[in-house]
């Protein structure tokens, strides 16, 4: 029963920082970087909260925002405490979430080896 909470509260947190980031921050490297929260786990005490965030852009700038969100903490978490209903809101870590470049990566692989599978098959039948 405790798992489906945890479910409930990390879909809630969510939710309502992305709102909170898109709406409440004011910072334009935030805004001009693209920033969405992918995932977001809770420990099951609800004293910690990892926020996953995936941010479009080269290194420096996942690296910039990261720096941004890190110390924008508090106001996210006191922002955040005004929107949610549990008895004590987690203490919020960001880290970057790689996987979407990972699986457009692994698809650009995949797209290239039936590129290459038509064109042999191609030159087969031209043969």
């Amino acid at each position: 029963m405790a798992s489906h909470r945890n479910e409930k509260i990390n879909g809630l947190i969510q939710r309502e920082l992305s709102l909170i980031i898109i709406h409440k921050m004011k910072d334009s490297r935030i805004k001009d970087s693209n920033v969405s929260i992918t995932r977001v786990k809770a420990a099951p005490d609800l004293k910690t909260a990892t926020v996953y965030v995936s941010v479009f852009g080269d290194e420096k700038q996942k690296k910039v925002v990261l720096e941004l969100l890190n110390n924008a903490k508090s106001f996210l978490r006191s922002s955040l405490g005004q929107v949610i209903t549990v008895h004590s809101v987690p203490a919020l870590i960001f880290e970057i979430d790689n996987s979407i470049e990972y699986g457009m990566h692994i698809e650009s692989i995949l797209k290239g080896l039936k590129d290459d599978k038509e064109l042999k098959d191609q030159n087969e039948e031209n043969s």
